[in-house]
């Protein structure tokens, strides 16, 4: 039943804080980390990355999805990343297979608007 299935394979990055770093720490490594992910971003490894917030709405962590060949090439991104290499954050990776689901992107040219659903 499941050989229908596409199987696309991400890499999921849960990044937290390492115990003893303050927030005020990170943030001065922010600007270097931010500039990592737009690039590869742009190079196309960045899938999707952002914060993450507990049911009480603090922050937990962030999430990050890189498009690797293998747990090696992902491992290697996630070690360029400035906050990891900077010792601000530790981090995890697990392999995730996208069998379902989907989205919908609308652009609207008129007034560059656009909506993912």
């Amino acid at each position: 039943m499941a050989d229908h299935l596409p199987g696309k394979e991400f890499y999921i990055v849960d990044t937290r804080l390492k115990d003893g770093v303050s927030p005020d720490e990170m943030m001065t490594v922010l600007p270097d980390h931010l500039a990592y992910q737009i690039e590869i971003e742009k190079n196309g490894t960045l899938f999707a990355a952002g914060p993450v917030d507990g049911e009480d709405g603090n922050r937990v962590g962030g999430m990050i999805v890189y498009r690797a060949n293998n747990f090696e090439d992902a491992r290697r991104i996630a070690d360029a990343d400035p906050m990891h290499a900077k010792g601000m954050r530790s981090y995890t990776i697990n392999k995730w297979t996208v069998n379902e689901g989907g989205f919908t992107l609308s652009f609207t040219y008129s007034d560059r608007s656009s909506e993912i659903t």
